[in-house]
């Protein structure tokens, strides 16, 4: 019996042992049979200074305090207000969009993020206070979702416990995929794993078993009525999140469930991605933000799975998108509201093969980041560059633009050309930053990213460092046969394309070292100890450098960084003989704040020959490289009633130019933008 009682503790002990070591990173995919590349644990990385690293400071300092404010204000956002409603600690209606628990739970997230580089005791507690109340919120059987639990006419709360539940809340439950349930479920799941992984608590984690075993109790049967439902589908992810943080392969398979039921059974819509069964597909349709959702549900489900059917699906959607449907900013999010080619109408969507225009672009932020995310996953699936060259592209443009450089005013839509005073709001549209916004899911969603980009940094594979960001930090992780490694970065990217690596441990070990040589570097040198490699390095690949390697030893990358004209595949009608301006990772753009008061963003036209040069300005719009030159103008005549007429070519003014990163722009003000300009060709 004694023998039998410790065997009993010893299978016990190294489950536990085997929960509590689990990775920190942002996906956990330490063990996940068909990755190339692992994440590092989150807290393994550092930014030490520049970009990052003043990023981080300004969303950990400014943007977490302003932004828990306005989350508990009952008379601006009202979202922590409707849980304290359902747990019973106040009294009231329910305020606010469906997803407003998503917000709520992102930000819960940023949070976590924030304390795993800071360690600071304030924000345990509040975790530890919000942990509680969503606790107390949820549902007996693990159901959470206020906008339903609240249901009509006011909640009345208790004794700080839970209230009961009427019959009108049980029986709303999955009447409409637009009630966003498992959205909001889905990032109650995954921050709950992040929370675990970063504090060793299971508060949250077993508050997240519980919504993701009332979740398999509710869609195991494949019940074909609930076929459509997940819209906004990051319910995916964090079944398989919480696969990683458990073992329990109930909740893996909670996660294929939900990506075979899409598109199952007649009735779906491209809108919602259910049209096409998604190993079906070929391209990408519909809402931006479900669709790059699903995509990196259907990644995080292929990387434990192994199944072919689902690479191969991401694969092919995943070259429409970056060759047909994406923005120079990486942004995928082209249209307000419009038609897809099977008929069906689609909001905050991509559009049709080279459909992208500029001055309507819708470019959602949380889009954007969701395309980032996606091809961080598929980088990891692959270890190929082109999915770190969008993930760059998204995280130096669309990712961030969002957010302004002061850490406390968004914008929801990205638009490449902007008339100012002069344009036409369209949904979402605002002329100016505001600190709040009535659709409020973008910001948490831009302060997560920024909050955990150090996690993209580098990645693992056997016996290899892969280096995927540059920017100055400082790695400490383990390979995966346990050998340490500390590496330290100096680098001023992206305003400097030099970067200097040098490997600080003790013990000497041999392993690879694979250095990303970024798609829009086509001039780049690397040398170890000063000494030239014999490798090939190739603009968009990963160049592998493999020693045994000693304390002090040094890795410096040189890539030029020369402004480049860049132009579109011309089937993009809207920006046809038009330019736009990149420097390393980020694109540029001109702002009227930086043109004569007479002068129009719209009249001015770029030289092939335009020869830009660079200065940094460190205390201008958060300290940014700014891009100078000469341009011209083609003044515009008097087009108010008409709209044709000759064309005059007039004489040439010659006039200096100024571009700023796309991401810094509509920080000072009402203002016109354009990323695009008119190419001239002077001789």
């Amino acid at each position: 019996m004694k023998k039998i009682i410790v065997f009993s503790i010893l299978i016990s002990l190294l489950f536990f042992s085997s929960l509590f070591s689990a990775n920190h990173g942002i996906t956990n995919t330490t063990s996940s049979p068909h990755v190339k590349l692992r994440s590092v644990d989150f807290d393994d990385v550092e930014w030490t200074e520049g970009f990052w690293a003043d990023k981080f400071k300004v969303v950990s300092e400014v943007t977490l305090p302003t932004m828990w404010e306005l989350l508990k204000d009952p008379e601006i956002s009202h979202a922590w207000t409707n849980f304290r409603i359902v747990a019973g600690l106040e009294d009231g209606d329910f305020k606010g969009t469906p997803w407003y628990d998503g917000d709520v739970y992102k930000f819960l997230e940023s949070v976590v993020y924030v304390y795993a580089h800071t360690k600071d005791e304030k924000l345990d507690v509040l975790m530890d206070e919000m942990i509680d109340v969503i606790g107390k919120a949820q549902a007996d059987d693990g159901y959470i979702t206020t906008f339903i639990q609240i249901g009509k006419g006011k909640r009345t709360g208790g004794e700080g416990g839970q209230s009961p539940y009427s019959p009108y809340n049980i029986n709303k439950r999955w009447q409409n995929l637009h009630h966003h349930e498992l959205y909001n479920m889905g990032h109650l799941m995954t921050t709950g794993c992040i929370h675990y992984r970063i504090t060793g608590k299971t508060t949250l984690l077993n508050i997240a078993k519980k919504t993701a075993d009332y979740l398999y109790d509710v869609f195991k049967s494949r019940d074909p009525k609930l076929a459509h439902f997940g819209f906004n589908p990051s319910n995916i992810m964090g079944a398989v999140e919480l696969y990683r943080s458990t073992n329990d392969p109930k909740y893996l398979e909670l996660a294929q469930i939900f990506v075979d039921m899409r598109g199952s059974r007649p009735g779906g819509d491209d809108q919602n991605q259910t049209r096409t069964p998604l190993r079906e597909e070929d391209e990408a349709v519909g809402h931006a933000v479900t669709a790059a959702y699903l995509y990196c549900g259907a990644a995080d489900v292929y990387a434990e799975t192994g199944e072919k059917a689902l690479l191969d699906a991401l694969k092919r959607i995943w070259e429409n998108v970056t060759l047909q449907k994406m923005y120079i900013t990486g942004g995928t999010c082209a249209i307000h509201i419009g038609v897809t080619s099977s008929g069906d109408k689609s909001h905050e969507a991509y559009g049709r093969e080279y459909e992208l225009p500029n001055a309507s672009a819708y470019n959602e932020t949380c889009a954007n980041i969701a395309n980032g995310m996606w091809n961080w996953r598929m980088l990891g699936l692959t270890g190929e560059a082109r999915y770190a060259d969008v993930l760059e592209k998204v995280l130096y443009n669309s990712g961030i633009s969002g957010i302004s450089v002061d850490g406390k005013h968004y914008c929801y839509t990205n638009n490449l050309r902007w008339h100012g005073k002069e344009s036409k709001l369209l949904k979402n549209d605002t002329y100016t930053r505001l600190p709040y916004l009535g659709c409020f899911c973008c910001p948490p969603n831009v302060f997560r990213t920024i909050a955990k980009v150090s996690g993209f940094a580098y990645s693992v594979s056997d016996n290899a460092v892969w280096v995927n960001l540059y920017g100055s930090n400082e790695l400490n992780t383990e390979l995966p046969d346990n050998t340490p490694v500390n590496l330290v970065q100096k680098s001023g990217y992206p305003w400097d394309g030099q970067v200097k690596i040098t490997y600080n441990t003790s013990q000497k070990k041999e392993f690879s070292l694979y250095m990303r040589i970024p798609g829009w570097c086509d001039d780049a040198t690397v040398t170890v100890n000063g000494q030239e490699i014999k490798a090939k390095v190739v603009s968009g690949h990963y160049v592998q450098l493999s020693r045994t390697w000693k304390k002090g030893d040094v890795v410096e990358l040189s890539m030029s960084m020369a402004p480049q004209l860049m132009a579109a595949n011309p089937l993009v009608e809207e920006t046809r003989n038009q330019v736009a301006v990149q420097r390393g990772p980020v694109v540029y753009c001109l702002e009227s704040k930086d043109l004569p008061q007479d002068v129009k963003v719209s009249e001015i036209m770029i030289s092939h020959k335009i020869g830009l040069k660079p200065r940094f300005e460190k205390s201008f719009l958060g300290g940014i490289t700014v891009l100078e030159g000469k341009a011209n103008i083609l003044p515009e005549n008097n087009w108010s009633k008409t709209l044709y007429k000759p064309f005059k070519f007039s004489e040439l003014k010659e006039i200096d130019l100024k571009l700023i990163p796309v991401y810094s722009w509509n920080n000072r003000g009402i203002s016109s933008m354009t990323v695009w300009m008119p190419l001239h060709i002077k001789n």
